[in-house]
């Protein structure tokens, strides 16, 4: 069986906690996209940990977690990582890594950092961690695969071949010194033998995995909004978030998938440049950011604040529609009980018209929200479990919210522990 999880909206959404519970009735966690430039923070008994790169099964023992052929492999900050679960006690995981994953490179951060430095104010908020010009490289057949990497006589020609495109562009673009491939190859062979014993053929362990029934979790990065074929490009990231990505990016058959959930919160927020519809500035929204989750709205990789807003409906739809979602849960409910009234929009105005359809871009950037306002019920609902002990206004907010959306709302989390989650 195959269950993906995956964002509805800009990332942020709080999809590690709920990766980190489903994990522990799961075989198999599995990263299938992107890179180190995004987080997922995880609360359980060893303490908090912000994973940016390892799936989020690797705090239980019985998990055999992967890294699929579709991750932006930074080697360096993955052996951080794992030094870092070490050191607070955590048992080493189980791990594997594609040997067809491609390799996240130093000189992909620097040409992230010095382009987001040459288009100054009109730049893409990116995190710098070297995503974009990673997966260029990749579409230009100039990236390099961990199976090229062990072999170091390879991993030169490969460097050379990627240095003749790039040393031109840094010195006829960025003005920067020429990439020293003697230097680049020493590197990553050496960082190559160190993960050698974890690397292998994660397809083929998965296919074979898939007809015995063993239960596969794949773990999506960021949300639908930030897809490059369906986001709000080119505010996006690099890889597709979306769970049908997961196939060709873990290595499983699309055949296999039984559950896609996508995951929302009970407010919006994002880390990042493009429109925002919804978004709260001043004391309304540093009120919320403060109040957000165990450690405020703050990015798990960046530490930037997260912008914030009133749920989305219109945006939450599209994303659920677009993910293919079988299933949502909401997270951050219990944010909210300090409201009076809070409010849901349920529409964009754009030109004068009303639309409940999610726009391109361009039209988003002109569109204005379209609210109601729901009662607030003023309460701390941390602790409860049980549905029907939610306040009324609280369950009244999570139906009106299921309705708009079009999705079925089967969990919610009313708190940032692993334990703190209601089922419906």
């Amino acid at each position: 069986m195959v269950r993906a999880i995956v964002g509805a909206n800009w990332g942020d959404e709080g999809k590690g906690k709920i990766t980190d519970m489903l994990a522990e009735k799961s075989d198999i966690v599995v990263r299938f996209q992107g890179g180190a430039n995004a987080g997922h923070t995880i609360i359980n008994p060893y303490g908090k940990f912000a994973l940016h790169l390892l799936p989020s099964g690797v705090c239980h023992g019985h998990v055999t977690n992967v890294i699929g052929p579709g991750v932006a492999l930074d080697i360096e900050a993955l052996l951080k990582e794992l030094e870092m679960l070490e050191a607070r006690g955590v048992p080493a995981p189980k791990l594997l890594i594609s040997d067809r994953a491609q390799v996240l490179t130093e000189y992909h951060v620097a040409f992230d950092c010095y382009e987001e430095e040459r288009l100054g104010k009109g730049s893409f908020g990116s995190t710098k961690s070297g995503i974009a010009p990673f997966y260029g490289d990749k579409a230009m057949k100039i990236g390099i695969q961990v199976c090229q990497m062990l072999d170091k006589n390879l991993l030169r020609k490969r460097l050379e071949n990627a240095a003749a495109q790039k040393n031109v562009l840094l010195e006829k673009l960025y003005g920067r010194p020429a990439l020293d491939v003697d230097a680049l190859t020493e590197k990553y062979a050496a960082l190559a033998e160190r993960i050698r014993p974890m690397v292998c053929d994660t397809t083929q362990f998965l296919h074979k995995a898939v007809k015995e029934g063993k239960r596969i979790l794949l773990e999506g990065q960021l949300g639908t909004l930030r897809d490059p074929d369906h986001g709000i490009f080119p505010f996006t990231t690099s890889s597709s978030p979306l769970a049908g990505y997961g196939a060709v990016g873990a290595g499983v058959p699309p055949t296999a998938y039984e559950e896609i959930i996508a995951v929302t919160k009970a407010y919006s927020s994002c880390v990042g440049a493009g429109p925002f519809t919804t978004e709260l500035f001043g004391d309304e929204a540093e009120e919320l950011r403060k109040r957000g989750g165990d450690a405020g709205e703050y990015g798990a990789k960046t530490g930037r604040p997260r912008r914030v807003g009133w749920f989305d409906a219109v945006a939450t739809r599209y994303g659920c529609m677009v993910q293919g979602a079988t299933d949502c849960v909401m997270t951050n409910l219990d944010v909210l009980g300090y409201l009076d009234e809070i409010k849901v929009c349920v529409a964009y105005e754009i030109e004068g018209c009303q639309t409940r359809d999610f726009p391109v871009t361009p039209l988003l950037e002109k569109a204005t929200p379209v609210y109601v306002t729901l009662p607030g019920w003023k309460q701390d609902i941390r602790g409860v479990r049980e549905y029907g002990a939610l306040p009324e206004n609280c369950r009244a907010y999570v139906e009106f919210i299921e309705k708009e959306i079009e999705c079925p709302i089967t969990m919610l989390s009313n708190g940032p522990k692993r334990d703190e989650i209601i089922y419906r």
